[in-house]
């Protein structure tokens, strides 16, 4: 990097902070904070929805496996997400509006102490989170270990400066912030990406090699072939059935944006939006990766540096900031959503049950609290990205796809299908066996048996099996102990239908559990 490049990258966080001060003004209560108070247009929503999926993981750990395996990076990956969302666009993103705009809540797991009870609430709550700490770390890391390639700074430094930018502007900004600067930083996405593309079909004509025809060159043999390796078929559809619960709501942050939408009808064009970009423009990020191993030799075992490098190698300085800008905006873009949905989770759902004053809280008071809680997020997650490459968690993207991808199932399953009334029989019983069982699955498989099984277990088994003893319990549990009260019935009903008569006027009143904790958000 020279002056030029650091200009650039310097000017993009100057922008980021002044769009979270500009934001500060439509920011009034914790409504506004966590959920722009419905008043999100479902294009802005559908943008920020597709970058807060996005993070510089895909620039090192999936350049990785697109170095190593080719086009299973994106088989794999960004495909079963876009299947997954336009299948959430109808299934999902319609009740998750109805969490707002019909339950008056601010946070994805409010409705849950009403839905089964105030036990089930905090043990996802709590146990989302921590994950959230752990996966947002990954993202820190990620990086770090990029700019370490271009300023040769440390991975700590690294971490301290992306992590402190993220704190000024979303703690600051709420909702509106996040996605406001995710908006640019898809717009600074679009230019780093094609500016990339440009370079690598440049670069592979100079030394007469075509833009098909690269896939006959002998480095590349076996890399058109969609499934290889460890990410075989069993892997991607557990990959997909996952990527359905997680990009719909179940990681938290991508249901903010369905709940930010002024109308049900919106967040479902919201999320169809995002689909429609996760099948196409991957494609464009993912080419120079797949082209990786004629222009550059990793010097990473699992090829994670071999983006950065190329960059390096073809693109002209400015060029070479806008890109390093551009991946900063990912994985600025996923961690400051995953930090504003984490503080709704702890202010909504956690602090007013350990904390009487928490539950007598002034809009006043609500927001320092939300504020707070998002500085303290932020700060737990890059303290836990310095640990990414220890032997508990190993590299990047084991942390991303075996804990991420395999604790996603537990956790979000009883959230998810407790929306549908297909599953109105399975209440908290149900949802707290099936969350603990497959925590317990995950352990089960990751650490006993694969120190114990001879090459240990395959990944696709290590992120599917919890994923598959969570959904069987909860159904079974359902059929054989059914837990459906007129007040969860009622709590379902309002979430699966829109305008008043007939039904609803029998749901219009739902009552508040003996044990629930009442957190009422001004709309």
């Amino acid at each position: 990097m020279n002056g030029l490049d650091w200009a650039v990258l310097i000017g993009y966080f100057g922008v980021m902070v002044a769009i979270g001060v500009w934001s500060h003004k439509r920011v009034d209560n914790v409504s506004d904070f966590f959920t722009a108070g419905g008043k999100m247009p479902w294009w802005l929503s559908g943008i920020s929805h597709h970058m807060s999926g996005y993070s510089a993981v895909m620039f090192t750990g999936y350049a990785g496996i697109a170095y190593t395996y080719g086009v299973t990076s994106f088989i794999t990956w960004s495909f079963p997400i876009a299947i997954g969302i336009a299948i959430g666009s109808k299934l999902f993103a319609p009740r998750i509006n109805r969490l707002r705009s019909r339950l008056h809540v601010a946070s994805p797991l409010e409705y849950l102490k009403n839905r089964y009870d105030l036990k089930t609430q905090q043990a996802l709550a709590w146990s989302g989170m921590l994950l959230k700490i752990v996966d947002v770390g990954a993202k820190w890391a990620a990086i770090a270990t990029l700019l370490s390639v271009f300023t040769g700074i440390s991975l700590n430094q690294g971490i301290l400066i992306t992590g402190a930018i993220t704190a000024v502007y979303c703690t600051i900004g709420g909702l509106w912030a996040d996605a406001l600067t995710e908006l640019g930083q898809f717009v600074i996405q679009l230019l780093a990406g094609v500016a990339m593309f440009v370079a690598v079909v440049m670069e592979l004509a100079d030394r007469d090699i075509g833009f098909l025809g690269a896939w006959d060159e002998p480095a590349l043999q076996g890399h058109e072939k969609p499934l290889v390796g460890p990410y075989g078929t069993v892997f991607l559809l557990a990959f997909l059935f996952i990527k359905l619960f997680e990009y719909n709501g179940g990681m938290l942050n991508q249901a903010q944006r369905y709940m930010a939408t002024a109308t049900p009808k919106e967040a479902e064009r919201s999320a169809r939006l995002s689909a429609v970009l996760w099948l196409v423009w991957p494609l464009v990020l993912f080419y120079p990766m797949w082209m990786s191993p004629l222009l550059v030799e990793s010097q990473k075992p699992d090829g994670s540096d071999s983006y950065g490098l190329m960059t390096e190698q073809l693109l002209p300085h400015g060029l070479l900031g806008l890109v390093i800008v551009g991946f900063f905006s990912h994985t600025m873009a996923m961690c400051s959503s995953d930090a504003n949905a984490i503080a709704a989770v702890f202010t909504r759902d956690c602090a007013p049950v350990i904390s009487a004053r928490a539950r007598a809280w002034s809009d006043r008071s609500g927001l320092i609290a939300a504020r707070v809680a998002t500085v303290v997020f932020l700060g737990l997650s890059m303290a836990a990205a310095t640990q990414v490459n220890s032997p508990a968690f190993k590299d990047i993207i084991t942390v991303v796809i075996k804990w991420v991808a395999g604790l996603m199932g537990p956790m979000a399953i009883p959230m998810m299908l407790g929306l549908l009334r297909p599953f109105r029989r399975s209440g908290p019983t149900a949802a707290l066996v099936s969350w603990s069982m497959g925590l317990f699955a995950f352990w089960l498989v990751n650490y006993p048996i694969n120190w114990n099984v001879d090459g240990g277990v395959p990944l696709q088994y290590q992120v599917s099996i919890p994923l598959a003893v969570s959904l069987v319990l909860y159904i079974l549990i359902g059929f054989l102990k059914p837990e459906d009260t007129p007040e969860r019935l009622a709590i379902i009903e309002r979430i699966n239908t829109d305008g008043g008569g007939g039904a609803m006027s029998a749901a219009a009143e739902v009552p508040e559990p003996r044990d629930s904790v009442r957190t009422p958000v001004k709309d």
